[in-house]
């Protein structure tokens, strides 16, 4: 009997997974199949007057409230937050997990962003991708016998190579469920993102209205890729429906990791068109 695929979301922060691929993780617990996500750092450094040492277990809970919206597992590693490098310490610990998680299908940043942790993040699963079939390498942990597929998650840079649109899922009917899961995440939304945006007097008391206030936040924040990938969206989903569409996730297949067939990208990216 084959097992359902399982999804592996990679990020450098808490909140990047929900944020950038949470629409598919919405998707693929709906269809009973594993998640995790995981923060690489610990989400020390984000916040203006929380200290680091409070925000470290403030975060880890706010994760972990958030893959319980979803019924999925949500884990934070110890690495210091805005301090992270392509080290071999963090890509031994992506290879034991992705060796211990076995997943068909991992999510992380590409290697061109903004913040220095994505990237790093980025190139250390990079590295992974084809060592963690090597045995003599982390030995501690068993070696797979095959890669899992990797693909970057959606960013809005261009330099020096923009996110070629691989896969494109409409993820509206799953907003809410977005939005719900980012909402767990406190210190970031209502402190420390609000603070940096200079909108905290924005922030509604009511926590019902948190909630759509979030909605209305993240419509903001990822209305550029339905707006830049509209001729795509035109062309797989039909004039129609592709003009009408304004939220969705823009997966890459990385090319560093398993090449996937057209049955096998179906199945791991259920509802999306490539």
């Amino acid at each position: 009997m084959n097992q359902p695929p399982r999804l592996l979301i990679i990020g450098a922060h808490p909140d990047d997974a929900e944020f950038a691929g949470g629409g598919l993780a919405t998707l693929y617990r709906q269809m009973d199949r594993p998640v995790k996500m995981i923060s690489v750092t610990d989400g020390s450094a984000g916040h203006h007057f929380r200290k680091p040492a409070e925000l470290v277990e403030l975060r880890r809970g706010e994760a972990a409230a958030a893959g319980r919206i979803i019924g999925a597992t949500y884990e934070t590693w110890d690495f210091p937050d805005a301090c992270l490098e392509p080290s071999l310490a963090v890509r031994w610990r992506i290879i034991e997990e992705i060796r211990s998680y076995k997943p068909d299908l991992v999510l992380t940043h590409r290697t061109c962003d903004y913040h220095p942790d994505h990237r790093a993040v980025g190139q250390c699963v990079q590295d992974a991708s084809y060592l963690v079939t090597v045995p003599n390498v982390v030995s501690s942990v068993p070696a797979l016998r095959k890669d899992p597929v990797v693909a970057y998650l959606p960013d809005h840079f261009t330099r020096p190579a923009p996110l070629r649109p691989d896969v494109i899922i409409d993820i509206t009917d799953r907003l809410p469920t977005i939005a719900s899961m980012l909402a767990c995440h406190r210190s970031q939304l209502f402190e420390w993102l609000a603070y940096e945006a200079d909108i905290l007097d924005t922030i509604p008391g009511d926590e019902a209205e948190k909630v759509a206030w979030v909605q209305a936040w993240i419509k903001r924040h990822i209305a550029y890729r339905a707006d830049r990938w509209r001729g795509e969206l035109i062309e797989r989903f039909g004039e129609q429906q592709g003009k009408q569409i304004d939220a969705i996730e823009v997966f890459e297949i990385s090319e560093y990791a398993h090449q996937p067939d057209a049955q096998r990208i179906a199945d791991l990216f259920p509802t999306g068109r490539c």
